[in-house]
């Protein structure tokens, strides 16, 4: 299988992890980020992720074997057809598959269809009748954009007032054409954990599970957020709820997707609740998750390219998936202010890595004179692994700490959830 050369298109964490994983391939022979950022320095090509034809001119004239695609838009926008149409190799769902992630109505329709277990939902195009109907349903509620709103599309309302708020803020341009329709979800209760599979389309392998901090501050305050920091795996995940996940969730959404004649190849990301009458699915994404890669990355002990080549041939069942014992931690240093306004341009000094159990996964990085700077919200993501949860958390801790990175925003409570056994809920999966 050597001799590879694989593009990677992206400029996130997720794409420096998967960049470092796939630079560690046996059958990489080139490997090119674009537009990548100060992490993925040696590799990057500056096109720009939505500039699909740049990205296929660059791959034809460059004769990339594999592309393998970060972010949700250019998969929405049908970057897939569009190599697939050129007869080049490319890990992803199509763009009608993409809707999975692109339209929540269209998500929770292949949810009734697969009889999926989730929360009860009704779509509004009408603002009235939105809020007569959280009116009638009452707090808390959980109000989405229908569209793609780069992960922040979401009001968890715990009383009325913010849920009638929610309903003009997402209806009246809040999220932009993402608000067109409105999605209003009961509220449900239980630990969430996410679960990404790689999917050829008919086979489904789980990777490990990841628990993510999406809220801004600590003890999960403040705004929603992309993602503050992740663990894996989560103490509250079993072999049992894997095994229901992967019955009675994956397998019919795959069964669906199949008998609409829109397969779903690449990565299929489920965003679970675990209630306690069992798993249930919240949304799903079509791609890696940022900054879930990153831990996955971490503890994923097989070479990453014959997977995704396996799955683009349809040959998933024959690959081999060795994930490592060891529990991993991704702490997200943002810039100042984010998710809101926040500064740009601030220098960063790194220090020298030692440790072969951290690795310093660049986000929102630029180089300017010669200097790192931050260039976005979430700027870095210090992943470090260990025997144990505490001993991950230490790590990564640590070179937190030896990092000059001035007035930048992060949460010390990455993980703490998992160490607090007794407070987690009991889930029957009966």
């Amino acid at each position: 299988m050597g001799n590879k050369r694989v593009l990677i298109v992206g400029n996130g964490g997720r794409e420096h992890a998967l960049a470092w994983k796939l630079a560690q391939s046996s059958d990489l022979e080139r490997l090119f980020v674009a537009p990548g950022n100060a992490g993925t320095l040696l590799w990057n090509v500056p096109i720009s992720a939505q500039d699909i034809s740049g990205l296929l001119e660059f791959a034809l004239k460059e004769k990339i074997d594999l592309t393998l695609v970060g972010p949700e838009d250019p998969l929405s926008l049908g970057i897939v057809d569009a190599f697939q149409e050129a007869g080049l190799r490319i890990f992803g769902p199509s763009k009608a598959a993409a809707q999975l992630e692109g339209s929540k109505s269209f998500a929770k329709i292949i949810m009734e269809s697969a009889k999926i277990p989730t929360a009860e939902w009704k779509m509004f195009e009408d603002t009235e009748q939105a809020k007569t109907y959280v009116r009638t349903i009452g707090a808390p509620c959980v109000l989405k954009a229908d569209g793609l709103a780069a992960g922040k599309g979401v009001i968890v309302a715990m009383d009325l007032e913010t849920a009638l708020q929610a309903v003009d803020e997402i209806m009246e341009g809040g999220f932009g054409t993402a608000g067109k329709k409105l999605v209003i979800e009961e509220f449900l209760e239980g630990q969430e954990v996410s679960l990404l599979c790689f999917s050829d389309g008919v086979t489904a392998y789980p990777m490990v599970p990841v628990q993510d901090h999406k809220r801004a501050l600590d003890g999960d305050l403040g705004l929603n957020t992309g993602g503050m920091g992740t663990y894996s795996p989560p103490p509250i995940w079993t072999a049992e709820i894997e095994a229901s996940v992967m019955r009675d969730l994956v397998s019919p959404t795959l069964t669906v997707m199949r008998e609409r004649g829109t397969p779903f190849l690449g990565v299929l990301f489920l965003g679970l609740m675990l209630t306690e009458r069992g798993p249930k699915l919240l949304e799903y994404n079509v791609r890696f998750g940022d900054p879930e890669t990153q831990v996955v990355m971490k503890r994923l002990e097989s070479d990453l390219l014959p997977i995704l080549w396996a799955c683009t041939e349809g040959r998933l069942s024959e690959a081999q998936l060795e994930w490592k014992e060891d529990v991993a931690v991704c702490v997200v240093m943002a810039a100042q202010g984010y998710p809101l306004a926040y500064t740009k341009g601030v220098p960063i000094h790194m220090p020298e890595l030692k440790e072969q159990d951290s690795v310093i996964f660049h986000a929102g990085t630029g180089i300017s004179g010669g200097q790192l700077v931050s260039t976005g919200g979430r700027v870095l993501g210090i992943t470090s692994e260990g025997k144990t949860l505490h001993e991950a958390r230490e790590k990564a801790y640590a070179l937190v700490e030896k990092i000059d990175f001035p007035n930048a925003h992060f949460r010390q409570d990455i993980g703490v959830k998992g160490l607090v056994p007794e407070t987690q809920p009991m889930i029957d999966l009966l």
